[in-house]
């Protein structure tokens, strides 16, 4: 409350002495400039003195939140993760460890089980012929039964494995065909989006075919016969002619073949590579399309086809300006 008394009595005798400044000024238009400007400071201060005091807010740690912690060390200027560590599934790994010991794990249980049964039925002193109106003779029967259906699971389990993927070298010839008539930027674009799958994804081999004509092809194609060392050029009108290029271009949308081999319709691309795994077909709107092969089955992740969407549109933006 005094520090609020003052300030009154400060202002007060500011504006008088402002007031009788003004009076006696020969200049009343400075006198009221001056005046303003005290107005203005002295309620700037006013405005100080009456914010309350600020405190200090001190953040609440909740017990639910997660901290990590870094430790350094000065001497050897290393850095160790002191925090929230990824759960192991130990089963798991131990099993994917030891697979075939996993696959014939059955036939051991049920092994056991045929040879426990005949033990304790000659140790028991029970008859080798079974009764049937003997309660023993029925329980081994059923245990036999189950040691036999073991072992049986045991077999399939071993006979019947997931087939490994891996990458492939494709079996043709490294080419680069562009058509001549592209301005140098569509050029660019088109060799900056080869760069980018070719390093980013398992794409081996880029067809475009855009207003019914091959304007570029690189990467992996299939060897000419007459001449090993050329590359099978792209065949425009059979291939707009067959039914993987108007079936994408019906359907407006991507196309993925995982696994090429499973489709008749890999006749229909006979520049690619022979030992091709996967195939994009990505349409270029509803005047041309894409075709991006691989050298993995499965290998195109589903990010991949929604990458490969957005650059099919990039492209089909650039190439509508010029063709």
């Amino acid at each position: 409350m005094r520090l609020r008394e003052r300030a009154r009595l400060r202002q007060n005798s500011l504006y008088l002495g402002s007031l009788i400044e003004l009076g006696g000024s020969q200049n009343w238009k400075e006198g009221i400039i001056r005046f303003m400007n005290i107005g203005k400071m002295e309620a700037g201060n006013l405005l100080r003195l009456n914010q309350p005091p600020q405190r200090l807010v001190h953040s609440r740690r909740f017990s639910h939140s997660r901290t990590v912690t870094l430790t350094v060390n000065a001497s050897q200027g290393e850095i160790g993760y002191r925090g929230m560590k990824p759960r192991r599934e130990w089963i798991a790994d131990w099993v994917s460890n030891n697979d075939d010991l996993v696959r014939s794990m059955p036939i051991y249980v049920g092994g056991l089980s045929l040879l426990a049964v005949l033990f304790n039925r000659t140790v028991s002193g029970i008859a080798p012929v079974a009764d049937a109106s003997s309660s023993q003779s029925r329980a081994d029967l059923l245990t036999l039964g189950l040691a036999v259906t073991n072992i049986l699971n045991g077999l399939v389990w071993l006979s019947i494995r997931p087939k490994s993927i891996s990458v492939v070298n494709p079996n043709g010839v490294e080419c680069q065909r562009i058509a001549s008539h592209l301005p140098d930027f569509v050029i660019s674009e088109l060799l900056w989006a080869w760069n980018s799958l070719s390093d980013v994804t398992c794409c081996r081999s880029l067809v475009i075919v855009y207003d019914g004509k091959c304007i570029l092809q690189t990467g992996f194609a299939a060897a000419s016969l007459s001449n090993g060392c050329d590359a099978v050029a792209v065949d425009s009108n059979k291939l707009i002619e067959g039914s993987l290029y108007q079936g994408v271009l019906k359907s407006a949308s991507q196309s993925y073949l995982a696994n090429l081999s499973l489709y008749p319709g890999k006749s229909e691309l006979p520049f690619l590579p022979s030992n091709t795994q996967a195939v994009i077909l990505q349409p270029l709107g509803d005047k041309g399309i894409a075709i991006i092969s691989g050298d993995t089955i499965r290998g195109f992740t589903s990010s991949d086809q929604a990458w490969i969407t957005l650059i099919g549109e990039k492209l089909d933006a650039t190439l509508t300006k010029v063709i």
